[in-house]
């Protein structure tokens, strides 16, 4: 009897899957064979009609099941469409989309909600509302964190399991991501699946003849735990003795990584240059991201997209909701099996996923990252009318829990960062606490200008700034527009940006997302 190749292959995967299935252990990343799923590319998102002459897409939030990996049972997951990642939007800079979120969530969270924390007090349990992180948009389609809905919750007497956004897309090529972002449950959402790529391309980027079509992929990483039957494990308290149960953690911190919803995946690829779009989409995980054969990355873009000209790096830094475009040249890794690494003590989360240099070249590459990529711009300093300092500060809650501030002030204190529209401002971020915190802001693009040492006790006792060292440019990755920065610990972080196109209410906040579910996020108001 003769086998096809793919039934050799079928035949090979089922014995390696009867040898070693008994051996892994969900709950024990040392039993989880590494590299033998293959990453999964997340689908894209179809529209399915026009609405006011524009494109129209209509995209459920529901429970689902998704395998991890090849010897793990099904889990169950929340997704956009059933799917994790959701579908990747892909659409055109100046190209007025319109999007149905609808939620048709269970009205029961399957992982531990704390009922102490703002938003959770009184409300359903399955609270969704969409952000496409990084848009410049209107503040009624923002998906600001007091406008979740639920599938079937009746408020003022109508029925909310909906809501229609409008997306101009008026910026340059960039990745976005979107995902949850309702009051007291983002950091559950979000790790139950809430996330999904969101493109923007123009025409200076298609001219640029960049790796495209397969040889454009993107790369959503997270950290994930496991209970033992492959349900997802997200603690329920505390490493240390709290009054609630469930409580809110102040960190969480995954023991293995998962790629575009793969465990430790591995990509085949040709020996030819790939574009990556990588995301920390983590809930508080940050990553240091390097080859392991030491080659470089050429990296091209930031959060806010290409930039004026390609950087060679050796690693980066990603913190949570920081994204980074690179290109990864494997022509001369024919056969090799290359790593990309996390820089972590830990020898399963040191692995992200593998890349297997093994099928051959279709056709010549003409592909090609150009000297330059896309115009360079700045926003002039001497026309900035504010400069904010704003504290980021460690507090304890009523319950004894440590929680994280902003300025001392509350999510539902009222607002005090009150830009004008069109007004460029400088903010500068002082870290009191002992680690970093990504920093993300609403609707605006901005520039890292630079990191400055401080004294820390003499701020805390007198409020009075006494820098101790040079101010430290960006690091060479960080250099073009940015949504989330790093803050770190000791450092007054300073960012420049101009409050443009829209004026109302929107949001800053801490991403790590333990941190924004408990009052580590204030409003954003601009006025007109």
């Amino acid at each position: 009897m003769r086998f096809s190749k793919d039934e050799v292959k079928e035949v090979e995967n089922m014995e390696l899957y009867n040898h070693d299935i008994d051996k892994v252990d969900p709950s024990k990343p040392d039993s989880i064979p590494k590299f033998v799923d293959e990453l999964l590319i997340p689908s894209k998102a179809v529209p399915v009609g026009r609405y006011n002459g524009n494109l129209y897409y209509e995209i459920y939030m529901k429970r689902s099941r998704h395998y991890f990996h090849r010897f793990f049972p099904s889990t169950m997951i929340w997704g956009y469409n059933g799917t994790y990642p959701g579908p990747t939007f892909e659409v055109l800079r100046d190209q007025t989309i319109w999007v149905k979120w609808i939620n048709n969530l269970p009205m029961e969270h399957f992982l531990p909600v704390d009922r102490t924390v703002h938003g959770a007090i009184d409300t359903p349990e399955a609270r969704t509302v969409v952000h496409l992180h990084g848009a410049n948009v209107d503040p009624d389609s923002d998906g600001g964190p007091d406008s979740w809905y639920t599938s079937n919750y009746v408020l003022t007497g109508k029925k909310f399991s909906n809501k229609v956004y409008k997306y101009t897309n008026n910026q340059q090529a960039t990745t976005l991501w979107y995902h949850d972002h309702s009051l007291g449950s983002t950091r559950l959402n979000v790790y139950a699946g809430l996330a999904g790529f969101y493109f923007i391309r123009d025409f200076l980027e298609e001219k640029l003849n960049l790796p495209k079509g397969e040889y454009e992929i993107p790369l959503m990483i997270q950290d994930k735990s496991f209970n033992e039957d492959g349900s997802l494990f997200y603690p329920d308290s505390p490493p240390f003795p709290v009054p609630v149960k469930p409580s809110i953690v102040p960190a969480f911190i995954g023991n293995t990584i998962v790629v575009n919803g793969k465990i430790w995946p591995y990509l085949k690829v040709e020996p030819r240059k790939y574009r990556f779009r990588i995301l920390n989409a983590s809930n508080t995980r940050a990553y240091t991201i390097s080859l392991s054969n030491g080659n470089s990355f050429i990296q091209i873009g930031t959060d806010g997209g290409l930039l004026s000209e390609p950087v060679e790096i050796r690693s980066a830094t990603l913190e949570p909701a920081e994204r980074i475009d690179v290109v990864i040249d494997f022509s001369k890794n024919k056969g090799e099996k290359i790593q990309l690494m996390n820089v972590d003590n830990n020898p399963n989360t040191r692995f992200i996923m593998e890349f297997k240099v093994t099928l051959p070249l279709k056709s010549k590459d003409t592909s090609e990252v150009s000297e330059m990529l896309y115009p360079m711009s700045h926003i002039d300093e001497s026309l900035v009318s504010t400069v904010r300092n704003l504290t980021l500060s460690a507090s304890i809650d009523h319950y004894g829990r440590p929680m994280l501030l902003l300025n001392n002030r509350m999510w539902d204190d009222p607002p005090t960062e009150t830009p004008k529209k069109d007004s460029i401002e400088i903010w500068n971020l002082i870290n009191l606490t002992a680690f970093p915190h990504p920093i993300h802001v609403h609707l605006v693009q901005f520039k890292i200008m630079h990191r400055r040492p401080f004294n820390v006790e003499k701020y805390l006792q007198e409020g009075i700034i006494e820098y101790t060292g040079e101010a430290k440019e960006p690091e060479k990755y960080e250099r073009g527009w940015k949504d989330t920065v790093k803050a770190d610990p000791g450092m007054v972080t300073s960012i420049i940006m101009q409050f443009k196109d829209h004026s109302g209410d929107f949001v800053w906040h801490c991403h790590i997302l333990e941190h924004e579910d408990h009052d580590m996020m204030r409003p954003l108001k601009v006025l007109e």
